[in-house]
């Protein structure tokens, strides 16, 4: 009888064996359920840059850190971790657990990327360094065409142990070996123009050349676009003093409690929107002009902010900011930095292609050269001069010369001596200041975007629809054949039809539009060089935005945290629309 009612139970229930197979599968459920919702939230503090960790995680806290408190707000609305209880022993909750599923979460970003990269056959490098604290991070990031896009992302951040070109160098190629892309054709490397990163001969893009010879150097147009503002604001003396005065009234400001709340009472008082000036930065792009726009917004307000106070500095403040040669000069560098500011936005765009930002560099130049011109400067003339009499500065005043001290002879000194020349006409205004820093920013323009490879521009240049060069075929063939590329003759004759049927009905634009029009089996050969061509990087402006991530990450309460976890995090964060791909 009881074989016959064990029989009987196992024909209803499953035998022993099928029952506890049956308890572990639905064990294994459960806690894959659960698991998935721990890594849920930790995809969300990853994402949103939010630390993980609490000063006490204790049962009895209040605050048990951001990464508990989101699993306990969790449960307050999910019925099944309302009803599970986790093994002691497997709640995935503790610091260690925690840092496993964030690297689990980087390496299938990362893995996703590399993958991308193999199918692509080539990629570009771009890396840059910046200081963390007391450690020196290397950002490396990618440039590589996916799906007909261009793309990039971030594949590491280290540590450098050195800061040689050797160092660097090294530590690039141990990121590409440890994510399996060592072995991909690698087309160009771009950085910035640190002697230790550009140098021709003992620089890291000479040493990494030795092992990549097809990877051509760019220097990155955002850096080089940046260098030549700041030469030219630097090199003309009336321009130098400019910005140190707008320097000097934003600290006056910003410096004080005081004199900020007067600032903030006397726009409410003027009717003005409320804004803030800013602060001038050597490494901040573009800053210059937005120091000029806020000021000139907010003249009326600085003027009779500094008129009521009685400080020696304010009073020295307010005799140099209403001049009209003040006035002036901060018309011109508008004037001029309104014409460069596009450019600064579109080079920091990750989808630029090379041939377009020569475009635009040859249009930004050539428009500063038409405003050359004696009617140009009358009209920045005029613009000052109105702007003088809404604010009853005179137009000019003849200043008491003074002779420069005998004994500051031999010195260097940082300031006026009292010799200064007086610019108090239009015609000095125009020789002295206008004209000069024209020609300056020119000459910088034309001297410092002319270090790429003549004959890989030219291919480049051969590759855009909108060039005059636009499928030529020497221009093809040296860029062809820099990278190893047996282009067809025969390729680009039927490309040359083949587009001219296109362009009466879909107008091609940019290199992106041409090579999503041109068949892969079609036009193998061709396709390979447009792919290179949009392959090449124009600026590391991606490692700049992951240095940016990097000052939100690495704050001072998460000052400990060490050199892995961080890399993870900085991936997730900056990463972040890969990162919502992975599935739970």
């Amino acid at each position: 009888m009881e074989s016959w009612c064990s029989c009987k139970a196992s024909a209803a229930h499953g035998s022993v064996v099928e029952q506890l197979d049956s308890a572990s599968e639905r064990e294994i459920k459960e806690r894959r359920e659960y698991f998935s919702r721990v890594v849920a939230v930790t995809k969300f503090l990853g994402k949103q840059n939010i630390p993980f960790r609490g000063h006490d995680e204790g049962m009895s806290s209040d605050n048990q850190g951001n990464f508990l408190e989101c699993m306990n707000l969790l449960k307050e609305f999910d019925p099944f971790l309302q009803a599970y209880s986790p093994p002691s022993h497997s709640t995935y909750l503790s610091p260690s657990s925690q840092n496993e599923v964030i690297q689990c979460c980087a390496q299938e970003i990362v893995k996703a990327i590399s993958q991308e990269i193999k199918e692509a056959g080539m990629f570009s490098v771009m890396a840059d360094e910046a200081r963390d604290g007391t450690t020196e991070q290397l950002a490396v990031c990618v440039r590589y065409v996916a799906g007909g896009s261009v793309k990039e992302h971030l594949l590491a951040m280290t540590d450098l142990k050195g800061f040689d070109a050797v160092s660097i160098t090294t530590a690039i190629e141990d990121q590409l070996r440890l994510n399996g892309i060592d072995h991909v054709k690698v087309v160009a490397q771009a950085y910035d123009g640190a002697s230790v990163m550009s140098g021709t001969v003992g620089g890291v893009q000479a040493k990494f050349r030795e092992n990549h010879p097809m990877a051509i150097y760019v220097h990155c147009y955002a850096h080089q676009l940046n260098l030549v503002l700041c030469c030219t604001c630097q090199a003309i003396p009336e321009a130098r003093n400019l910005f140190d005065l707008l320097q000097n009234v934003y600290t006056f400001f910003s410096g004080s409690l005081v004199n900020h709340d007067k600032f903030k009472e006397t726009q409410k008082q003027l009717g003005l929107q409320p804004s803030e000036l800013v602060q001038l930065s050597k490494t901040r792009w573009s800053c210059q002009l937005r120091s000029i726009n806020a000021m000139i917004e907010n003249f009326p307000a600085v003027l009779t902010c500094l008129s009521n106070i009685s400080n020696p500095t304010a009073v020295g403040l307010h005799a140099n900011l209403a001049r009209f040669t003040t006035i002036y000069l901060l018309m011109v560098f508008k004037t001029f930095l309104s014409v460069t500011e596009s450019l600064h936005k579109y080079l920091q765009s990750e989808t630029v292609d090379l041939a377009k930002a020569e475009e635009f560099k040859c249009a930004v130049r050539a428009t500063l050269k038409e405003m050359r011109t004696d009617p140009k400067a009358t009209e920045v003339y005029d613009r000052a001069k109105a702007l003088c009499e809404t604010h009853q500065i005179p137009e000019s005043c003849v200043p008491r010369q003074r002779q420069k001290q005998r004994r500051l002879e031999e010195y260097i000194v940082e300031s006026s001596c009292g010799a200064a020349s007086d610019l108090g006409n239009a015609e000095k205004l125009r020789t002295n200041v206008y004209l000069p820093c024209l020609d300056r920013m020119i000459a910088e323009l034309e001297q410092r975007f002319s270090s790429l490879n003549s004959v890989v521009l030219k291919g480049v240049q051969a590759c855009n629809p909108g060039s005059s060069t636009f499928l030529k075929e020497e221009d093809l063939r040296g860029l062809a054949d820099h990278y190893n590329v047996d282009l067809k003759q025969e390729e680009v004759w039927v490309a040359k039809h083949y587009l001219d049927r296109k362009q009466e009905s879909l107008p091609i634009t940019d290199m992106q539009c041409l090579f999503g029009l041109l068949d892969n089996v079609m036009f193998p050969t061709l396709t390979q060089v447009i792919k290179i061509c949009l392959t090449i990087p124009v600026s590391s402006c991606s490692c700049e935005r992951t240095f940016s991530v990097l000052r939100r990450l690495h704050t001072w309460l998460r000052s400990t945290m060490g050199q892995d976890r961080l890399h993870h995090l900085a991936i997730m964060s900056v990463e972040r629309g890969e990162l919502s791909k992975l599935s739970n």
